[in-house]
């Protein structure tokens, strides 16, 4: 999904257009994360910029005629967000970590206050720009994953301390009883 002949202001033949509507299709299916956002007044430049930083995270960043999108969301969660595809749209999905490319889509719209963020999905539900925003303030999935592990092994080892400890009591009150009855 990285052709650049398929951005608007390209010309389709038919072939091409049903190659773009497939592919998309797909990658709304498959897609993690997904946000429609308005680059009016982004230059090349900007948007080239924000391309490569959305390819450094192994997301897509995609320009489409908005007929065309239209076709291809529908089946898909995407379908819900038709009316999404009015004036200029550009697409940004993610495959992996949907909370992390929320966070740079943001972070580059803090930058360039051009890119105006519209709504997304993340894991095939509707978020406004304010659900996106607090899911981009959420830590990444594998510190949530470790952070959550953590909180499962720490009631276990202070159970295991806690059973030790009452274990070692108990011996120890055995021992002084022994040792009480030995004596007398």
């Amino acid at each position: 999904m990285t052709s650049h002949r398929w951005e608007r202001g390209y010309k389709l033949n038919r072939t091409e257009k049903t190659e773009l509507i497939q592919e998309l299709r797909e990658g709304f299916s498959k897609a993690k994360a997904i946000v429609f956002t308005d680059y009016r007044g982004m230059t090349v430049a900007d948007l080239s910029d924000l391309r490569r930083l959305l390819r450094e995270g192994k997301f897509e960043y995609r320009v489409v005629k908005n007929t065309l999108a239209k076709i291809a969301a529908e089946g898909t969660a995407v379908a819900a967000a038709k009316d999404a595809f009015r004036g200029p749209v550009g697409i940004a999905i993610s495959y992996d970590d949907p909370v992390l490319a929320v966070k740079k889509i943001l972070e580059y719209s803090k930058k360039n206050d051009k890119l105006k963020v519209g709504i997304g999905f993340i894991e095939g539900t509707v978020c406004d720009p304010q659900d996106l925003r607090a899911v981009a303030d959420l830590p990444p999935k594998n510190v949530l994953l470790a952070t959550i592990a953590a909180s499962f092994q720490s009631p276990l080892s202070q159970f295991g301390r806690l059973l030790t400890a009452t274990l070692s009591r108990f011996a120890y009150a055995l021992d002084a009883l022994k040792n009480k009855k030995g004596g007398q």
